[in-house]
């Protein structure tokens, strides 16, 4: 009997060690989990406070290149209205010097018309007419016009008048009497004499008449001179 009581005690010793065991290993597992618990927290409140920082230069990265483009708006803005302003300005410019080169050249055709018409003698022969010429053509409904036309029986001579001459005024005067007879059969059998007008010529442009034999026709003073030695017949 007493044997049997001591092995009940021990059986139930034994089963109190391993209680006692396992609740020692539970409470270390306990600990561990708390631990691994306390560290995951600590990482976690690492990384919120990583990405509040990220979140904070974010902000500042944000502004500061909102700054920026709100400066360069500003920047772009007043460029463009500075543009505009400049192009205004080019405009009005342009458009007085419009007026100007329109005036100089009326004052040009006023001052050679003028002068030819009291004069009527050029190239030793004795013009009838001096006539500023505008007529559109029927068969294309174009208008043409030449400054000055002297006509008499035997010959015509054309004019072309120009504040200050240039080699494209030249070129322009071979044009013209290549379509003068066809615009004009009334005057197809008269020989056809060139000149250039202007108050102002360089040598190039001079030479160029002279190769050409278009007379030139110079303001000199008050008077007008004419320089017709190279001049043919066209």
């Amino acid at each position: 009997m007493y044997n049997q009581d001591n092995n009940r005690l021990a059986a139930v010793e034994a089963i109190l060690a391993d209680f006692f065991l396992g609740m020692q290993e539970f409470r270390k597992a306990q600990a561990e989990v708390a631990k691994s618990q306390a560290e995951a927290a600590k990482s976690l409140a690492a990384v919120a406070k990583s990405q509040a920082e990220t979140d904070r230069q974010m902000k500042e990265y944000q502004a500061a290149a909102d700054k920026r483009q709100a400066a360069a708006d500003k920047r772009r803005a007043a460029v463009d209205l500075e543009i505009k302003k400049m192009s205004a300005s080019i405009k009005q410019v342009s458009q007085q010097m419009g007026g100007m080169a329109n005036s100089n050249g009326d004052m040009a055709q006023d001052y050679f018309f003028n002068s030819l018409y009291l004069r009527k003698t050029l190239f030793g022969q004795e013009f009838d007419e001096v006539k500023t010429e505008k007529r559109k053509i029927k068969k294309t409904g174009v208008e043409v016009q030449y400054d000055i036309i002297l006509v008499n029986g035997k010959s015509v001579c054309i004019v072309e008048v120009k504040y200050k001459a240039d080699t494209d005024d030249v070129r322009k005067m071979l044009s013209i009497k290549d379509k003068f007879r066809q615009n004009y059969p009334e005057h197809a059998d008269k020989q056809l004499y060139l000149a250039l007008a202007s108050m102002s010529f360089d040598d190039y442009v001079e030479n160029e008449c002279k190769k050409l034999g278009i007379a030139i026709i110079k303001q000199v003073g008050d008077t007008i001179e004419i320089y017709d030695e190279h001049l043919k017949v066209f």
